[in-house]
């Protein structure tokens, strides 16, 4: 493909990802009416559920906006070539931020620190109400949150917008500029939120690295992810003419960084707290290791982290798509898994998956996935005009 020769119409996504979108809205909608089915005869595990199907869809949004702003600071032909995928993404925000509205509606059922019977007989509820977890401050928190994420997500894509505009000034200097403090941003908000929205359902327990094992969950869902798009996008032009077996090793090198990443900081939170041998702060621990949880947590040892880790090892796995794009897809069941096991415990000390676990992420995942595929097929899956598209476009060979 020539850079001289392209346009608009040559790098459009192809028409298969309007057919998934169609399909994914239609999931959605069928899997959001049985939701509010159980939400009716359950509420509690309707609520339970739907924490979990928010923060797997919330982390496809960040991690992409991490991973985004991380390619406008390094450059380099593995970001440019997925670019839009992480831009689609991240312009999934706003829907995020009406899908919170349940979260809020359902604080009562999911959170200790709402129910007034429950502060009533413990000293400790009563206190850390007084200061920091009340409805208002959680509210409140979570505007700042979602209006930070926005403002970062809005000025990635507009100003990425403007390089499809051969007469617009160029906005790579803008974009590497903004994206030094939007990942200290994103690194403190998403720390606080965590801690607001998951680590406040056993508000007893405290950890200092919770947010760094979120951090590194997210930005391991979204490249498992955009290898997962890029799979679907390689059978097609554009992407099977600019796609190089290098990039293919670069995403498996990141796939790989994340899984040490979020392995090591799993693995520091158990040791340091375990060691401490502090009631108060075993407790969280010693929940998930009774009542069949601790199989869940074998599961993530083996299959979030060990085989994983080893097939991520082997060069010639990591330069091929067909073989790379099945463990992004188990990566990211293995991705919901933790969360499962990092929420469900709270409400359930017997392990158990309710039909309710499956239908209601599925939902939310119907729509994020059909806003995705929309934001995916409104632009050129490359900048037009961004400087480092050219070597993309060139008639190169590996």
């Amino acid at each position: 493909m020539s850079a001289t020769h392209v346009n608009k119409t040559d790098l459009l996504a192809p028409p298969v990802t309007e057919t998934i979108q169609h399909r994914s809205l239609v999931v959605g909608v069928l899997l959001g009416m049985a939701a509010l089915i159980g939400a009716v005869l359950q509420p509690e595990k309707f609520f339970a559920a739907y924490l979990l199907g928010y923060m797997a869809c919330l982390g496809l949004s960040l991690g992409s906006m991490a991973l985004l702003m991380l390619v406008h600071l390094t450059g380099g032909d593995w970001g440019q070539a997925v670019r839009r995928i992480f831009e689609a993404a991240t312009r999934t925000v706003p829907l995020m931020i009406l899908l919170f509205v349940p979260v809020i509606l359902g604080m009562r059922y999911l959170y200790p620190w709402m129910r007034p019977e429950d502060i009533a007989r413990d000293r400790h509820l009563q206190d850390i109400t007084r200061t920091y977890l009340t409805q208002g401050g959680f509210i409140g928190r979570a505007a700042i949150y979602f209006s930070i994420w926005l403002i970062l997500t809005t000025c990635l894509g507009r100003w990425s917008a403007e390089q499809d505009n051969p007469s617009a000034k160029n906005s790579s200097t803008r974009l590497r500029v903004l994206s030094g403090p939007g990942l200290v941003l994103y690194g403190f908000t998403l720390a606080f939120a965590s801690i607001d929205w998951i680590m406040s359902l056993n508000p007893h327990w405290i950890s200092t690295i919770y947010g760094l094992i979120f951090l590194a969950g997210q930005c391991l869902s979204s490249i498992c992810f955009v290898v997962v798009i890029s799979a679907i996008l390689y059978r097609y032009k554009p992407m099977s003419e600019y796609l190089k077996p290098g990039h293919i090793h670069d995403y498996g090198n990141l796939m790989l960084t994340f899984v040490m990443l979020w392995a090591y900081f799993a693995f520091s939170q158990w040791l340091i707290i375990w060691a401490g041998n502090l009631p108060e702060e075993i407790s969280w621990f010693t929940r998930r290791l009774h009542g069949g949880w601790q199989y869940v947590g074998l599961l993530l040892a083996l299959f979030h982290f060990a085989v994983p880790f080893l097939f991520l090892l082997a060069r010639g796995f990591k330069r091929k798509l067909q073989d790379l794009v099945w463990l992004a897809l188990f990566l990211m069941v293995m991705r919901f898994v933790d969360l499962f096991w990092y929420i469900e415990p709270t409400f359930h000390p017997q392990f158990q998956v309710s039909w309710q676990d499956i239908v209601v992420p599925g939902a939310i995942g119907g729509f994020w996935l059909a806003l995705f595929f929309r934001n995916l097929r409104s632009r050129p899956l490359l900048p037009l005009h961004d400087p480092h598209t050219r070597p993309l476009l060139e008639a190169t060979h590996e």
